[in-house]
């Protein structure tokens, strides 16, 4: 009788229980609810078969709230059938990238304050980390944004601050290629 346990435990412990299924089950159709909500342009760069993109393209034309949700679960038992590690590296990878552009975004939007706030001392700052920076121009952009900040007028020399930084950004990462 003993032989008989140990053999049913050594099973048990091979195989995950019900709720990690469970929990796996419901990871696989996130993942393929998050598939179903990228562009067509992020969806071609991701390693999915042709049975799983025709059932995302289908779940895309429905309106119907439970059809939806019951297309979310189709496309989940297609996922439980693949092997998905490399689907799932690929979106981590997207996720991060998309981290990073935030990440750079909010940096940018930090030194665009910091010039309209500080001036020339941040100007200053900011040709010492990016020396093709115009000078001149970062101070008429700033010095304008003061002005319609102070006026409260639309922030247009905000933007272009902001747009003139971000392509200087743009810039050094591609000669740091």
């Amino acid at each position: 009788m003993t032989d008989h346990n140990e053999d049913n435990d050594e099973q048990h412990a091979e195989r995950p229980s019900k709720s990690e299924r469970k929990r796996q089950m419901h990871a696989r159709q996130a993942l393929g609810e998050e598939l179903a909500n990228m562009s067509n342009a992020e969806l071609a760069e991701m390693p999915v078969p042709a049975d799983l993109l025709e059932a995302i393209a289908i779940a895309r034309r429905i309106k119907s709230r439970e059809a939806l949700r019951r297309q979310y679960q189709y496309i989940g038992k297609l996922m439980r059938k693949l092997e998905t590690s490399d689907l799932e590296d690929a979106m981590e990878k997207r996720r991060e990238h998309d981290h990073s552009l935030t990440r750079s975004f909010h940096e940018l939007e930090a030194w665009r304050d910091r010039l309209i706030a500080e001036g020339n001392s941040a100007i200053d700052d900011f040709k010492a980390e990016i020396p093709a920076a115009d000078r001149q121009k970062l101070r008429q952009l700033s010095t304008n944004a003061r002005k319609e900040q102070e006026q409260g007028q639309p922030p247009r020399s905000s933007r272009l601050l902001f747009r003139y930084l971000r392509d200087l950004k743009d810039e050094d990462l591609r000669a740091d290629w």
